[in-house]
C-alpha cells in the first residue's frame, strides 16, 4: 500500500519562515573563509526583492457557451443516446467515413521513419523487427514501446520519411497487424486510455497514410476501428490512469467528433469533458502537476494535433483551448538552457533543441521562459551566457506522478553551449537504451546535483514512477544583490523538510549565480529542527554531476577539483574549509540520459562525509577560469 503524502506546501517570499536568512561562509581559498556577499564584493544587506514575472493564471478556461439546444443535445449524448438518434432520429445512421483531411503542424522523427520502412521500430535508441514486436493485448512491452506501438505515435515519424505514396505500404501493413491482433475493444496496455486516445488522435491526423491504399476491405475495418475506439472512448474515457490519459482521451473524442458522421454531440460532451480535465491537469503558471517537461510536451503536441482538426473541419477551436496552449508553453521554456535543449528534470532526458523549438513552433506560441515558475516549481537565472535551474518545490503527488523524482534543491549549471553540472535524468526513457532495472536509481536523490543523507532519498521512491512520503514543504527567497561598483548576482535560497521526520535536520540551500555568469556560489546547511537535540552523525554527500565530455581531475591537496570542458575552457571547483573539517572530495562515475534516450558515461564530484545531528554546513565555489 503506497504511503499518503501530505499536500506539498511552497512557501513564496514574504513567509516569516522563508525570510529568515542564514550566514553565509563560501569562501574562495577555502583557508580564508568569508561571507558570500563579502567575496565576490557585494553588499550583504537583504538585497532587492526580485518582483515576480508576468502571472500567468488559469483564467477563461471554460467550455464554450452553448444555446439550450445543445445543452440538451450534449446531456442526451452524455447519458448515451447516440449521436445520429440525436442529430437525425429518423433518418439511417451514416457509413463510417471521414469528413476533411488533417494536415498537423508537429513534425515527426525523419530517422525513425526510414528505419520503419526497413523493417525495425527505432523506439530510444532500440531497434526491434517489426514482424518479432507482439501486437496483442496480452504482450509484455516496455513502457516506451507500448507507448510509440499501440499509441501509433509512429505514423508521424513515417509521414516525415518520405513521400506519402512510399509510406503508405508501411503504414498498412502495420495497422492490418494491428487490428488483427486487437479485433475488438479489450484490456491490456493497448486498451489504456491514453494510448487508445493517442492512437484514435494519430489515426485521424493521419488518416491519408492509411486510407490511401487500394485495399478496399482494410479501409473499411480502418473506419469501423476508428468508430469503435471513439465508441469506447465516451464510456472509459473517466476511469483514464492520469489526468494526462484522460486530456488525450477527450482530444480524440472531439476529433472524433469533427471528423466522423454526425458527431455534433459528441464533439459538445468531449469540449465540456477536456476543459475540465485541463483544470485539473495543469496549474496556476501553466506546468502540469507532475512536474515532468515530457509531460508538459505530450499536453502541448495534444492540443496542437487537435488546434489542427478543428481547422480541418472549418471550426475554431475554443478560446480555452488557445488560452492554455499560451499557458503551457512559457513553463517548458524555463527549463531550457541557453542553446534551447531541455534540462534533466522529473525523468526527462536532454531533450533536443530542435525538438522543443519544433514543438514551440507548431504551438504557434511565441513566449520568453518564466524565469520564476514557482507554482510548477522551477527556478531559471540567466546571468551573461550561463544558464542555471533549480528544483524548488516538492515532489508531485503520487497521483499525478509519472516519472517522479527525489530532486527537491538540485541544479543545472549551463554556459557558453556547455552543459557543466546536470542530473542524470533518462527515467521516463526506461525501456529503451536506458535499463528498466535502474529507473527507479535514475529518480533517486544520489542521481541529481544536491545533498543526500544517509544515501537516503529526500522524498521515498516508489515503483511505477509514484512518490511516497518526503518533502512536503519548500520555503524559497529569490532576490538580487547590487554592489557600489553596478555589479550584482542573483540569490537564491531554499530549504526542505524531507530528512525531518528521520533525522530531525532540515536541508537549507543557497545559491549566488554573479551577473556576468562566471562564479556560483553555494552553501548547503542542515539546520536541527525540533526542541531536542539528536546527538551522533550521519554520513552525508553532496553530489555534483558533470556534463558528457567534461574531464575532471582533482588538486594534490584534495581541496579543490578542475572541470576540463570539451570547448577547451576551464572551471575550478573549490571546496569551502568548513566542508573539508566535515569530509573529503572524490571522483566518481556517473551516467547522464540524452534527449535520444541514450545514457552516455560521466563523472560527477562528490563532498562526502559525517555530519553531527546538530547541523552543519557545506561552502563551495565554482568558479569559470581564464
Amino acid at each position: 500500500m503506497e504511503p499518503v503524502a501530505s499536500q506539498p506546501r511552497l512557501a513564496l517570499d514574504g513567509d516569516p519562515a522563508a525570510a529568515q536568512d542564514s550566514p553565509m561562509a563560501v569562501p574562495l581559498i577555502p583557508d580564508n573563509p568569508e561571507p558570500l556577499a563579502d567575496a565576490i564584493g557585494l553588499d550583504s544587506s537583504p538585497g532587492e526583492l526580485i518582483e515576480p514575472g508576468r502571472s500567468l493564471v488559469l483564467s477563461d478556461i471554460r467550455a464554450p457557451a452553448l444555446g439550450a439546444g445543445e445543452k440538451l443535445m450534449r446531456m442526451a449524448y452524455r447519458i448515451g443516446i447516440p449521436g445520429p438518434a440525436i442529430v437525425a432520429p429518423f433518418r439511417k445512421a451514416a457509413r463510417p467515413r471521414l469528413l476533411a483531411t488533417v494536415e498537423s503542424p508537429l513534425p515527426g522523427d525523419r530517422v525513425a521513419g526510414v528505419s520503419l520502412r526497413a523493417g525495425q521500430f527505432l523506439i530510444y535508441g532500440v531497434k526491434a523487427p517489426v514482424a518479432q514486436v507482439d501486437l496483442t493485448p496480452a504482450a509484455r512491452l516496455t513502457p516506451p514501446f507500448e507507448h510509440v506501438i499501440h499509441g501509433f505515435h509512429w505514423l508521424r515519424d513515417l509521414s516525415a520519411s518520405a513521400p506519402r505514396e512510399q509510406c503508405t505500404p508501411t503504414a498498412e501493413h502495420l495497422i492490418s497487424a494491428w487490428l488483427t491482433a486487437n479485433p475488438r475493444p479489450g484490456k491490456g496496455a493497448a486498451w489504456s486510455v491514453g494510448n487508445a486516445g493517442h492512437r484514435l488522435l494519430n489515426w485521424l491526423v493521419h488518416a491519408p497514410l492509411i486510407l490511401s491504399g487500394p485495399d478496399k476491405i482494410l479501409r473499411g475495418r480502418i473506419l469501423h476501428g476508428m468508430s469503435d475506439t471513439a465508441r469506447w472512448l465516451d464510456r472509459a474515457v473517466l476511469r483514464a490512469e492520469d489526468r494526462l490519459a484522460e486530456t488525450a482521451g477527450w482530444c480524440a473524442i472531439i476529433a472524433a467528433g469533427l471528423l466522423l458522421p454526425d458527431g455534433k454531440p459528441r464533439r459538445l460532451y468531449g469540449e465540456a469533458g477536456l476543459i475540465k480535465a485541463l483544470g485539473e491537469l495543469v496549474g496556476d503558471d501553466g506546468g502540469v502537476l507532475s512536474r515532468s517537461p515530457l509531460a508538459q510536451m505530450e499536453a502541448i503536441g495534444l492540443l496542437v494535433d487537435l488546434s489542427a482538426c478543428y481547422r480541418a473541419a472549418r471550426r475554431d477551436p475554443p478560446e480555452a483551448v488557445d488560452a492554455m496552449l499560451h499557458l503551457l508553453v512559457p513553463p517548458l521554456l524555463t527549463l531550457t538552457h541557453g542553446d534551447g535543449s531541455l534540462g534533466n528534470w522529473q525523468g526527462a532526458g536532454a531533450v533536443s533543441a530542435e525538438a522543443i523549438a519544433g514543438l514551440v513552433e507548431a504551438s504557434g506560441v511565441r513566449a520568453r521562459p518564466l524565469r520564476d515558475a514557482r507554482q510548477w516549481g522551477y527556478q531559471r537565472i540567466t546571468a551573461g551566457k550561463a544558464v542555471l535551474q533549480m528544483d524548488a518545490a516538492p515532489p508531485p503527488l503520487a497521483r499525478h506522478a509519472r516519472s517522479g523524482c527525489a530532486s527537491t534543491l538540485a541544479f543545472e549549471l549551463w554556459d557558453r553551449g556547455q552543459r557543466i553540472i546536470v542530473n542524470c535524468g533518462g527515467a521516463g526513457f526506461a525501456g529503451g537504451q536506458v535499463p528498466v532495472r535502474i529507473e527507479a536509481g535514475l529518480r533517486a536523490t544520489a542521481a541529481h546535483s544536491t545533498l543526500v543523507l544517509d544515501d537516503v532519498n529526500s522524498t521515498a521512491v516508489l515503483i511505477n514512477g509514484k512518490i511516497g512520503s518526503g518533502v512536503s514543504e519548500v520555503e524559497l527567497d529569490r532576490r538580487v544583490i547590487q554592489d557600489e561598483k553596478g555589479g550584482a548576482a542573483t540569490r537564491l535560497e531554499a530549504s526542505h523538510d524531507g530528512y525531518t521526520q528521520r533525522y530531525g535536520l532540515v536541508h537549507r540551500r543557497i545559491l549566488m549565480l554573479r551577473d556576468d555568469g562566471s562564479e556560483l556560489r553555494g552553501e548547503d546547511l542542515l539546520l536541527p529542527n525540533g526542541r531536542k537535540g539528536k546527538r551522533g552523525k550521519v554520513p552525508f554527500a553532496i553530489r555534483f554531476h558533470v556534463g558528457p565530455g567534461v574531464e575532471l581531475g582533482l588538486s594534490e591537496n584534495g581541496k579543490s577539483a578542475g572541470l576540463a570542458l570539451p570547448d577547451g575552457s576551464y572551471w575550478q571547483f573549490v571546496a569551502g574549509a568548513g566542508a573539508l573539517e566535515e569530509g573529503e572530495l572524490a571522483i566518481e562515475e556517473s551516467l547522464w540520459v540524452d534527449g535520444g534516450g541514450r545514457p552516455q558515461a560521466v563523472q560527477q564530484l562528490v563532498l562526502q562525509g559525517m555530519v553531527s545531528r546538530g547541523g552543519g554546513n557545506f561552502s563551495w565555489l565554482l568558479k569559470r577560469m581564464g
